[in-house]
């Protein structure tokens, strides 16, 4: 059996509202558990009351999440603020040549 490999790269992943996403996520989770936990007594007695947990550790996982998509963020844009400040240091030294910084190699 021959081993696939692709022929084509492939494409960058797509960058979203991934903080508000994972937030909106998070808060249906949340209305989930508080709209059915009235209900408790009817999911228990017929076997459902892990749908109410569900709901619940769908919340606090949603809370992890958006601790880790901020931090996620907040490290991306520092690093394109870095790549900016390097380019930018980048071309403004470029556009001074050896010459004008004070030294000349021809003799007084």
């Amino acid at each position: 059996m021959a081993k696939w490999t692709p022929k084509h790269e492939a494409p960058e992943p797509l960058e979203g509202p991934v903080v508000a996403t994972i937030t909106g996520g998070t808060i249906l989770w949340f209305v989930l558990f508080l709209v059915q936990l009235p209900f408790y007594g009817w999911f228990d007695d017929h076997g459902h009351a892990w749908w109410v947990w569900t709901c619940l550790a769908g919340a606090g996982l949603g809370l992890i999440g958006i601790w880790y998509v901020r931090g996620r963020d907040a490290a991306i844009k520092r690093a394109a603020a870095a790549a900016a400040e390097e380019e930018s240091a980048g071309v403004s030294a470029s556009d001074t040549g050896p010459d004008d910084q004070g030294t000349s190699d021809a003799p007084a």
